[in-house]
């Protein structure tokens, strides 16, 4: 069940959470074997190793949460980004564990719970002994959401969720139960190009990627361009991550083809890798207002991509 961006709502019947600025997973316990999934359905238990604990809570059991690494005390995206995309040892997580932000529970000992009310789900939630697992935590929540918004602003978190205490849970849809209010604007998009990393005032480099072009899917699904974001690419992390996934194709997969100060020099890819960009907004012909790359979402398939209002 996806959130679906608005404003802080009033009233009662609401509950509130952070907003945690990490990766959405599906905990799935079954016999006593933990399954990782991520929204696509991807299999990243290996990418998670420190989260083996989980099986401690229930011997079956399904839950809803955000896997997340912390920076100075504060959720890091950026820091999570690596751990998204591959397998690692068991001694490189346990140096710097991520947390398993456990916000919702979906079945318990073969009960599935998704027809029960949000405070129902949440009251059996609360009953799992999650703080007996080091790497497990309970989402909080509360019933100020100003004061909660207020709070994140000032700790630099990513925003707020709002639930409805009465709501059902509804896998894979977006539900106007849940509303989600950030402090920035965030768009996932379809990589559809990349442009080398100029070298000098002459020359580029082959193996850098200087800028990617990116496309957002409408509404029929069809990939319409939507620009180019350069900002955020310096890295090693970023470049390594990028240059192993693009693969190149002869022909731009965007509706309309980019103009032509953004598609000279272009390279262009199959449009299946998704990455994430924080902007300003849009502009009057549909392109990203300043964007700056975050990192690269393999928890995402292309076509889960949509335009963030």
């Amino acid at each position: 069940m996806l959130a679906t961006p608005g404003g802080l709502p009033k009233g009662p019947g609401w509950l509130f959470e952070v907003k945690w600025d990490g990766m959405r997973l599906l905990a799935d316990v079954v016999d006593g074997v933990l399954n990782l999934r991520s929204r696509s359905g991807r299999d990243v238990t290996a990418n998670f190793p420190e989260l083996a604990g989980l099986t401690a809570l229930a011997p079956d059991v399904l839950l809803d949460g955000e896997v997340v690494l912390l920076d100075k005390g504060v959720p890091s995206f950026a820091a999570l980004a690596d751990r998204m995309h591959s397998p690692v040892e068991e001694r490189v997580a346990l140096a710097r564990p991520a947390t398993f932000m456990a916000f919702d529970v979906l079945r318990l000992y073969g009960v599935p719970l998704l027809d029960r009310t949000f405070d129902e789900r949440r009251a059996t939630l609360g009953r799992l002994d999650t703080a007996a697992v080091p790497t497990v935590a309970l989402s909080p929540t509360y019933t100020d959401g100003q004061a909660l918004f207020d709070a994140t602003a000032q700790r630099g978190i990513e925003g707020v969720v709002a639930k409805r205490s009465d709501g059902l849970y509804r896998p894979g849809r977006r539900s106007e139960d849940w509303i989600k209010i950030t402090h920035r604007r965030t768009q996932a998009c379809v990589v559809g190009g990349w442009r080398p990393e100029k070298v000098g005032t002459s020359r580029v480099s082959t193996s850098r990627v200087g800028a990617l072009l990116l496309g957002v899917p409408d509404a029929d699904g069809v990939l319409r361009y939507a620009g180019r974001v350069g900002s955020g690419l310096a890295s090693e992390a970023a470049q390594c991550a990028l240059r192993a996934r693009l693969v190149d194709t002869h022909a731009p997969p965007f509706a309309e083809r980019p103009d032509r100060p953004d598609a000279v020099g272009a390279r262009w890819c199959e449009p299946t890798v998704v990455v994430e960009v924080v902007y300003k907004g849009w502009t009057d012909g549909g392109k990203l207002r300043q964007p700056v790359f975050r990192g690269v979402r393999d928890d995402l398939d292309a076509d889960q991509v949509h335009a963030e209002p």
